[in-house]
């Protein structure tokens, strides 16, 4: 799967950038991997320029079977009894008078793990949001109950491609409610506010990356198979130089925040 991790990266970041840069300051949570397995699965039935210009959005090689290491990089995510809950779901919602062929239904099944559903959004668009939220929420036990906003749905919907991740797990050494307090948190160069902080005072593993100027810090849950990868720039550093930085370096890795370890 290194060749899909590299290509996935390459997408990560080239995709922070666009998120953060109307308003550099907020905040940004994004999931690359769901947003990459889903675009894969139109990538699935794309031909021609179409295929060609998705190839180069995902950084993907075409020469490679990056479904098949999609396929490994889902079953490795949603493999059962682990220590903690990770799971991952694909699901397509197409329009019910649309025809696909079923070579690519089977195959986003064999790749995504992924049903193609039929619902009527020309007759029914309220209704198959609706049905579409009910879906996801389920995925999520309950945390995400309104993905789709109201009038998001219409009826020249043809097609829905839906991923829903969910994750629950415990720390390794846990922290302690009562060493909680307000301390300053940095917002940029300029700013702060205070927040309620976690402490703990613990061995942890922890890095300094000189061509980042870059503290990394590694927060293991409970087993030690997935871990929190923390990124603390030096005091006089901006975050959005990181960027540019991360695209062309060997440890793209430190930006990850859950980090899957090869159980091999």
């Amino acid at each position: 799967m290194d060749v899909l991790s590299e290509a996935n990266g390459s997408f990560a970041f080239r995709l922070l950038k666009i998120l953060g840069q109307d308003n550099p300051s907020h905040n940004v949570f994004y999931s690359p991997v769901s947003i990459s397995s889903a675009l894969a699965m139109v990538f699935l039935g794309a031909k021609g320029n179409t295929a060609a210009q998705m190839a180069q959005v995902l950084s993907l090689n075409t020469e490679k079977d990056i479904h098949q290491g999609f396929q490994s990089l889902l079953t490795e995510v949603n493999k059962p009894g682990t220590q903690y809950l990770l799971r991952t779901a694909n699901r397509l919602f197409g329009e019910k008078s649309c025809e696909f062929f079923p070579t690519f239904k089977e195959s986003c099944v064999r790749f995504y793990h992924a049903e193609l559903e039929q619902l009527s959004f020309a007759k029914a668009a309220e209704q198959s949001r609706k049905h579409i939220n009910t879906w996801v929420s389920k995925k999520t036990e309950g945390k995400i109950q309104e993905l789709l906003p109201g009038n998001s749905i219409d009826a020249q919907t043809r097609l829905v491609l839906v991923n829903a991740i969910y994750f629950k797990g415990k720390w390794k050494e846990q922290f302690d409610k009562a060493n909680t307090s307000e301390m300053p948190f940095k917002i940029n160069q300029k700013e702060q506010k205070p927040v309620q902080m976690m402490f703990q005072e613990a061995t942890f593993k922890l890095a300094y990356i000189k061509e980042v100027q870059a503290q990394v810090l590694e927060l293991p849950y409970v087993g030690e198979e997935l871990s929190m990868i923390i990124l603390l720039p030096d005091e006089d550093v901006g975050l959005d130089s990181h960027c540019h930085v991360f695209e062309s370096s060997t440890v793209t890795w430190a930006l990850t925040i859950v980090r899957i370890k090869d159980s091999s």
